[in-house]
């Protein structure tokens, strides 16, 4: 019986490594083909992206950890707008609350407000063209029925998609002076985004996420890039915002997932979100840390295993936050670690996270949904791409890009002390590969054993198995071989 589970096992592995090379050169070919293979093979050693736009210099980012930070943030910008609201998403709730508290804000009246005033203009993916996928067209023609009834607010829903694939990026921008670019939807449609970075066990769904507050010269960048999306859909010309003058001292360039053909202003397409984290990945020395809904991209798994392998230094360490289960794609996202698991070979590089709400002993899930890189405290990337090759060749994405240290480090501390429930002054003297060493590990590992035993948890933290079954070993390089592009 054992030597049958181990000849499966290995069939298994063979024909899962057999598609996923299939995928890579299916991606590789078509990347050749744009004109666009250099996302794989970035020439020099640079951190950022090459091309337009360049990194910015004279910029202040602030990094927002959660929804109760991220949208009181938005709120309050839009309250002050003079000029005009610029708003990106992949679904947009109008009844969705903002702020919480007795100032009570809901996104539809906020808009409706400032439309008022100035000119606000939102656009919203149409919906999937299938009813078996969600938001359907019907379900977003309802929203923006809802949204745009007896108000001055101007709203698109862009159906330009391939198959299985959509508008995914998350921003706002208002007078050209502010803008928020991350991962957070401004919906509850299939889960609340409003969460504290506390986390409290609530009996429904938590929500992690991580979005940014940008000023300075990259916003105009942010604001072409919905004015070329504006134009193209609606046929109207609008100025995008003229770069501020400087705000702070940080660089920041701004980088986005176009598929081609989708506009025609950008024929080839664009993969710079792709091209950055290639970047990033290759020249880590001493540690990886992303937070991420998914982890199933074969070319980003497939550096990751590389540095397992042979790492850089003999305390490197990659650190990975995933949802306990993804709303899709989980399949995928197991082999994946499974991979990384095998090339880690027991060295202890690799560990594997997941969090949970919790209040005492009662425990709910809590979904990661941020999609946060940082490489040895000197690079930084938040936004709206997941680790899939949806996000990184076929959903419109875009990501702020940083290599400030100082404010990768400060996010990094920021996000581990709310992992690990301590205060970021606790952190503060601690080598990142000894705070995943003797503060994460020993937790994560605790609290597995606990679930699997049945015990009530003692800590929000715990480790994901890293071994996957042999169904999701295979289905993960299937399902990219059918659908990504």
């Amino acid at each position: 019986m054992r030597d049958h589970a181990s000849f499966a096992t290995q069939l298994d592995s063979a024909v899962g490594n057999g598609i996923e090379a299939a995928v890579r050169l299916k991606h590789r070919r078509r990347l050749r083909r744009l004109g666009w293979e250099r996302a794989l093979e970035p020439a020099g050693n640079a951190l950022w992206a090459a091309g337009d736009p360049p990194p910015r210099p004279g910029c202040k980012l602030d990094v927002l950890v959660d929804g109760a930070e991220a949208f009181p943030a938005i709120v309050e910008a839009i309250g002050r707008a003079r000029e005009f609201v610029h708003l990106m998403g992949w679904h947009v709730a109008p009844h969705f609350e903002l702020v919480r508290d007795e100032r009570r804000a809901v996104l539809g009246e906020v808009l409706a407000e400032a439309a008022e005033r100035v000119d606000v203009k939102v656009l919203v993916w149409a919906g999937a063209p299938f009813p078996a996928f969600h938001p359907t067209r019907a379900e977003v023609r309802e929203a923006v029925t809802a949204l745009t009834r007896r108000t001055q607010i101007h709203c698109q829903p862009d159906p330009r998609e391939h198959p299985f694939h959509c508008h995914h990026e998350k921003a706002v921008i208002v007078d050209g002076e502010v803008a928020f670019v991350g991962g957070i939807d401004m919906t509850d449609f299939a889960g609340d985004r409003y969460d504290s970075s506390d986390h409290p066990a609530r009996r429904r769904l938590g929500w992690h996420d991580v979005g940014t507050r940008l000023r300075g010269p990259a916003i105009a960048d942010v604001d072409e890039h919905f004015a070329l999306r504006w134009r193209e859909l609606s046929g109207e010309r609008i100025q995008p915002a003229q770069p501020p003058p400087g705000a702070g001292d940080h660089e920041v360039q701004v980088v986005r997932t176009i598929a081609e053909g989708m506009y025609d202003a950008v024929p080839r397409g664009e993969f710079r979100v792709l091209e950055s984290y290639v970047r990033a990945i290759r020249q880590a020395q001493s540690f990886i840390y992303l937070e991420n809904q998914f982890l199933w991209s074969p070319e980003i798994v497939d550096l990751l295993a590389d540095k397992l392998r042979d790492p850089p230094t003999p305390t490197f360490r990659l650190l990975v936050l995933l949802p306990a289960r993804a709303n899709n794609g989980q399949d995928d996202t197991s082999g994946q670690l499974g991979i990384l698991a095998a090339a880690d070979n027991g060295a202890g590089r690799l560990l594997a996270v997941t969090v949970r709400s919790l209040s005492g002993e009662r425990d709910d899930r809590l979904y990661v949904h941020a999609k946060v890189g940082i490489v040895d405290d000197r690079w930084l990337t938040v936004g709206s791409a997941n680790l899939n090759s949806h996000s990184l060749l076929n959903d419109t994405e875009m990501n702020v890009v940083s290599t400030d240290r100082r404010i990768a480090r400060a996010t990094r501390v920021r996000l581990w002390s709310e992992h690990l429930g301590i205060d970021p002054a606790t952190l503060a003297n601690d080598n990142p590969h000894d705070a995943v060493d003797t503060r994460f590990r020993p937790i994560a590992r605790e609290q597995l054993e606990r679930l699997r035993g049945g015990a009530p948890p003692t800590h929000r933290l715990v480790e994901l198995p890293g071994v996957s079954r042999r169904s999701r070993r295979l289905l993960g390089p299937l399902v990219g071989l059918v659908d990504d592009g």
